[in-house]
């Protein structure tokens, strides 16, 4: 995978990383809006019609090996949507196909292994790979996710750098105990995670093992719009929060009319435009929402006193109830903090009386042979909850809840 995004970039192309896991109109309609004239896969993949070529045996007898010129190819690629906001959408990305070390000080030299979880379709995992590469360390690939496979290839090959989305962070920590005790994660320098909310239990679980000064969560997108980071020592202080404004930018929350809130009210976050390179980008499939000189990724949340950034949920997804905002994310990290649950989701069901109910959606290992008891867990659910925020129904399901880059599958 990361050979050819280095090829394509060699002779002057683009990638756009997809997944493999896409149903041919999911595929079809990104080949379209990427006008695509190549597509590299398996055997697998749905050909419309096109001319096949066997990499592994056709060879390349005909074609001119002599060394190519030095070209930075602009954009650098095009990512397709994460799946936040459900239609598929690509992805401009302005910069070229150069990297340098990260400014914010994140050490990927040759001295360090990074351990990448896969799949390389995600934004994430594909820039944190090349970045690797690009500065000389070594990386280790799982064929597929699996926390046993992670565990294992961090002692084996004693990785000093790791990226985990959310979910994958939460399968690691839900192991049973005897499987993680003895597990020798000494060697891990930097641990950052993004792509999705983490929930406290499991952040406080990483950082016990881990220890604070090594772990970064990060707030941001492939549109490069703004960014946040915060150490998990500032956490420990400031939990729950995804960390400041980087420098040259502002955080700005507003209402749905575009007046700015105060600390502690949830509105809009947008962020204000810092000049240079990085802060333009082009959707395929979908609008921007540029208002005036800030833009937003889409999300809800507030800022406290000291200027920290909290996500509260997406718009798109808020549920409104009797009249009152409802944000299913505060739901789904109390629903997941529970024992053996693997994702939630929460959604509205339409409700004659106040508008919409609370309906929840939990994976839960053996739901298809031993079904859960529905009344002990929202009895459960709602003694942590405001009343206004209690599900009023459940299902359960084998179905995995979250896809590869950790989103709700809503």
């Amino acid at each position: 995978y990361v050979e050819c995004a280095y090829a394509l970039w060699k002779i002057g192309a683009i990638p756009c990383p997809v997944s493999e896991r896409l149903v041919t109109a999911e595929f079809e309609t990104i080949v379209g809006l990427a006008e695509a004239v190549c597509v590299i896969g398996t055997a697998e993949l749905p050909a419309s019609g096109a001319r096949l070529y066997d990499l592994d045996r056709e060879t390349t007898a005909g074609f001119d090996d002599a060394p190519l010129p030095p070209v930075t190819v602009t954009p650098g690629k095009i990512a397709n949507s994460g799946g936040s906001t459900g239609r598929p959408k690509l992805i401009i990305d302005p910069n070229g196909s150069t990297y340098g070390q990260d400014k914010e000080g994140y050490d990927r030299g040759p001295r360090m292994v990074y351990l990448n979880p896969g799949p390389f379709y995600h934004v994430a995992t594909f820039n944190t790979a090349v970045m690797a590469m690009a500065q000389g360390s070594h990386i280790v690939c799982l064929e597929r996710w699996d926390p046993h496979a992670w565990l294992a290839a961090v002692e084996r090959h004693r990785v000093s750098y790791v990226y985990l989305a959310p979910v994958m962070m939460s399968r690691i920590a839900r192991l049973p105990e005897a499987e993680t005790r003895g597990v020798d994660l000494s060697s891990i320098e930097m641990m950052y995670h993004t792509s999705a909310p983490c929930p406290p239990d499991i952040k406080r679980w990483w950082i016990e093992k881990v220890g604070p000064e090594k772990i970064w969560e990060v707030y941001g997108g492939t549109e490069r719009i703004g960014v946040t980071r915060i150490l998990g020592i500032e956490w420990l202080a400031h939990p729950g929060s995804v960390g400041k404004a980087s420098p040259g930018q502002e955080i700005v929350i507003t209402d749905e009319a575009g007046a700015r809130l105060p600390p502690g009210e949830v509105g809009d976050i947008f962020f204000r435009k810092s000049t240079g390179v990085g802060t333009s980008y082009t959707y395929i499939g979908s609008d921007t929402r540029i208002r005036g000189d800030t833009d937003s990724f889409g999300d809800m949340g507030w800022l406290d006193e000291d200027g920290y950034l909290y996500i509260a949920d997406r718009r798109t997804d808020m549920v409104v109830v009797g009249g009152i905002n409802v944000y299913p994310a505060e739901i789904e990290a109390v629903v997941e903090a529970l024992p053996d649950v693997r994702g939630c989701a929460v959604i509205g069901l339409p409700d004659a009386d106040i508008g919409n109910r609370l309906h929840a959606i939990v994976e839960y290992p053996g739901a298809d042979l031993f079904p859960a008891d529905e009344r002990a867990f929202l009895e459960t659910v709602g003694a942590r909850l405001s009343p206004h925020k209690r599900p009023r129904s459940v299902e359960f399901t084998t179905t995995p809840i979250r896809n590869d880059a950790g989103k709700v599958r809503r």
